[in-house]
């Protein structure tokens, strides 16, 4: 598999391009209403400090979302529906199906997810893709209500460089829509 590797800003907004279907998608899922459970083989809870540690084969699931994880980190100290969970694994794993049925799959060394925010971090060998498309640094950042994204590389990653990669038949439709527009455009004059 070949490797495109695109400067910082152009991945930047490929990345928004490539994802905010998705996230149009996602913002309008009703995955956000429906009740968060955690599932583990083991768990602690601090109650003065609102915070749980799950342990061993952790799973997350909220409507279609799915995170699995070795450990969770549940804080709830700002109260309900502002949970924040933090996933570590080797890797952890995210997953959700949007609504019109396309599969939006992470996965990274440490997830957050900010519930009241709707924001998943990525953090240590990030990877996101839908479809064949993929995004892969350091750190991976994807606000879904708004639609936005921000990728990172580091010094374990490629030299420090993010990395997008695109499928071909999206660039055969650009190409394509171009050739349209430059057609329509030329009619015109």
């Amino acid at each position: 598999m070949c490797r495109q590797f695109i400067p910082r800003a152009v991945s930047l907004f490929a990345a928004i391009a490539l994802l905010a279907a998705a996230g149009e998608a996602m913002a309008g899922s009703g995955d956000f209403e429906k009740p968060i459970t955690v599932d583990a083989k083991s768990q602690f809870i601090d109650g003065k400090k609102k915070k749980s540690v799950f342990k061993d084969d952790v799973k997350i699931t909220q409507g279609s979302l799915i995170i699995a994880a070795d450990e969770v980190e549940a804080i709830a100290s700002d109260g309900e529906g502002k949970e924040i969970f933090i996933a570590r694994g080797k890797p952890a794993s995210y997953s959700q199906t949007l609504d019109d049925g396309a599969k939006v799959k992470a996965s990274a060394n440490e997830i957050r997810y900010e519930v009241a925010k709707q924001l998943i971090s990525l953090q240590g060998d990030a990877k996101i893709q839908q479809d064949t498309s993929m995004v892969q640094g350091d750190s991976i950042t994807y606000d879904m209500s708004k639609e936005q994204l921000l990728a990172t590389g580091g010094e374990s990653n490629s030299n420090g460089r993010v990395t997008t990669v695109f499928r071909p038949d999206t660039v055969k439709e650009l190409k394509e829509d171009n050739k349209s527009s430059d057609r329509n455009e030329n009619e015109g004059n």
